[in-house]
């Protein structure tokens, strides 16, 4: 009796005790569920993680056609959303250094108006290959000046009606000079357009459209005034006679000559090194003016112009030498100063036009 009570105590203690246990362990549990919410709380809404982004730039691939035979001049790529027809200009013109961004223009259709160089290339592409049609301005633009002064200058030489008296004309006959003279500016303006298709280059800082007007009238204008004088039936022949004729016609051929070879060597430099740009003299004796002045084309040029002046002595003639002078005088000192900040040593002793003049 004594031991069945003893066992049944025995077992009593036992459930007391797993019972205190287990409410140990629930409130151990409590606490701990109550503390990791407080801190739950206390941390605030859970933040997402921003997903990362890879920024895609978008480019495009420029194919470049001739306008008037649709063969492909270059490809321009890696153009972006944001450039502009500027920046495709500027890339062309890398790729084609004889084209200056001046001289280019680019069209969406064979005929169409020329892109302005503000527009994007995102606003006019319509997948990743664009199309655009190259037009050389520059040729345009000298081609318009310089063919106007050959065809005016033959009509006053043909004397055609409503400009001179036609019964005063076929009472006097005309002098040599009128026809030297006639042979002698259309040879300028024909090798002018000549050299505009096949050697001539734009400058970089000329801008033939804003000057076309200009030039045009310019040209035009003092062409109509010099010929109707040379070609009128009262026209007098130089005072030295034949004499004055000839050396100023000779001369007038060997600067038109001079002004010709500068030309192509300004076309085809043979300098080297990477930062030389100021061409040199070669075998050809007209290029040796190179070592005078740095810009030969214009001192044959005035030449050439001051020839044309004593041949036919006649006033517009030497009012347009006089122009052309001054205007000239102005391109070759600023270009001048360019050569003497990049050739200051090279440079030092030459003049910019006019040998130890100007």
């Amino acid at each position: 009796m004594f031991k069945r009570h003893k066992s049944l105590a025995s077992e009593r203690k036992k459930e007391l005790s797993s019972h205190g246990a287990t409410r140990s362990t629930l409130k151990n549990d409590m606490r701990n569920f109550h503390f990791l919410s407080q801190l739950i709380l206390s941390a605030g809404p859970l933040k997402s993680i921003p997903a990362v982004k890879h920024s895609k730039t978008a480019h495009f691939e420029v194919e470049i056609l001739d306008a008037h035979t649709r063969k492909q001049i270059c490809i321009v790529d890696k153009v972006t959303q944001t450039s502009t027809i500027h920046d495709v200009k500027q890339k062309f013109h890398k790729a084609c250094p004889k084209w200056y961004p001046s001289r280019i223009g680019l069209q969406l259709e064979r005929g169409g108006p020329f892109l302005k160089d503000y527009v994007t290339i995102q606003s006019v592409a319509a997948s990743s290959i664009v199309t655009l049609y190259f037009t050389d301005l520059g040729q345009q633009v000298f081609l318009a000046e310089y063919t106007g002064p050959l065809l005016i200058y033959l009509l006053f030489y043909l004397r055609i009606p409503y400009i001179y008296d036609m019964k005063e004309c076929s009472r006097r006959l005309r002098h040599p000079v009128v026809h030297l003279a006639c042979f002698c500016h259309c040879m300028h303006y024909i090798r002018y357009l000549l050299e505009t298709l096949f050697v001539h280059k734009v400058s970089a800082g000329h801008t033939p459209l804003k000057n076309l007007i200009k030039g045009c009238v310019f040209y035009w204008g003092f062409t109509s005034w010099m010929a109707y004088y040379i070609n009128h039936p009262r026209y007098t022949p130089p005072s030295f006679g034949n004499r004055q004729i000839t050396v100023s016609a000779i001369n007038f051929l060997i600067c038109e000559a001079g002004n010709h070879f500068i030309n192509v060597v300004l076309a085809h430099p043979n300098h080297t090194g990477n930062n030389a740009c100021f061409p040199s003299p070669n075998y050809n004796p007209f290029t040796w003016m190179f070592f005078l002045v740095s810009c030969p084309n214009y001192t044959y040029e005035i030449g050439s112009w001051i020839s044309f002046t004593v041949m036919t002595q006649t006033l517009p003639v030497g009012i347009f030498t006089l122009l052309m002078t001054i205007q000239m005088s102005l391109w070759a000192q600023k270009k001048h100063k360019v050569y003497l900040k990049k050739f200051n040593s090279y440079m030092r002793r030459k003049s910019a036009m006019i040998p130890f003049i100007l």
